[in-house]
């Protein structure tokens, strides 16, 4: 077994976990009315725009994400909550530091031996989420399981969800498709955009991810009989029929959507088998990007 395979297997007993402790890190995390920026790269990226997405829909105040590179520094936020889950990612570092004395900053991490805890004002230590794959999986779920619970939107259906993707057998024929998009609205927009991520880092894929309501203005106009379209959440009125229209495999998402995105998952590790990649090994990546200065 892979190391993405055996960390991606273990996220039901992180999200129990991370859950069980939210309220231990409530002091440090955004209070309701707070005008919050979440921030990070790559999935972690990903990770906050399904956190900001639900923190706003669930009225807790407005809410924003940013790939770190590009936060707008005119802006005035009350906290900036970044995820990164190696502690050590350059535009991460310089963008907190930055920060210092201008906004109440929290990241969140996995590695308590890293320069985020010095740089940010309060941190959030999520070990046993902590990978050795370059891939991620469990850490990025787990730390939005904790911002999930933190707003109150955590179950045990969610978990209960995890287990039954993981025990559920993948559709069939989606490893034999050549072409992958992934849907979502509202905050699952960000799970569909980091489904994309891992189909490309783990299998080479070419995958997209858009806004299930932006699909019809244009981009469904690449959908062939290779192509599988994946809806994270309640789909759009007509869109599956639409889809299947074209030819492509319509997959709908029957679970909580961050359980969908544990099939994702497994469907990019089943992918890079059938390609004969190691997706532990992924091409051109590593683990953190750190920045010569």
């Amino acid at each position: 077994m892979t190391y993405v395979e055996d960390e991606l297997n273990s996220q039901p007993e992180c999200w129990t976990r991370a859950a069980a402790e939210a309220a231990r890190h409530a002091a440090v995390l955004p209070t309701a009315g707070e005008r919050v920026a979440i921030v990070g790269c790559g999935t972690s990226y990903f990770m906050a725009q399904s956190a900001a997405a639900l923190r706003e829909e669930a009225g807790r105040g407005e809410t924003d994400a940013f790939a770190a590179s590009e936060f707008p520094r005119g802006r005035a936020y009350d906290r900036v909550v970044a995820l990164t889950r190696s502690g050590t990612t350059t535009e991460v570092l310089e963008l907190l530091a930055e920060l210092k004395g201008r906004a109440r900053t929290v990241a969140l991490t996995a590695d308590p031996a890293t320069p985020v805890m010095t740089t940010a004002d309060d941190v959030v230590v999520l070990d046993f989420a902590d990978e050795r794959s370059v891939v991620q999986t469990r850490f990025a779920t787990t730390a939005l399981t904790l911002l999930r619970a933190h707003l109150g939107l955590h179950t045990d259906a969610v978990v209960a969800d995890a287990r039954a993707a993981l025990a559920a057998d993948l559709p069939g024929g989606l490893v034999e498709r050549t072409q992958f998009t992934f849907l979502g609205r509202g905050w699952t927009v960000g799970l569909a955009n980091e489904a994309g991520l891992k189909m490309r880092e783990a299998s080479l894929s070419w995958t997209e991810a858009y806004p299930a309501m932006e699909y019809r203005h244009g981009p469904i106009s690449i959908s062939t009989a290779g192509t599988a379209t994946w809806m994270f959440g309640e789909a759009p009125d007509g869109l599956a029929d639409q889809v299947r229209d074209t030819g492509a495999t319509w997959v709908s998402g029957d679970l909580d959507p961050l359980a969908e995105l544990v099939r994702a998952q497994r469907l990019a590790v089943a992918v890079a088998a059938a390609r004969g990649l190691d997706p532990d090994r992924p091409r051109h990546l590593t683990r953190s990007v750190i920045l010569a200065p």
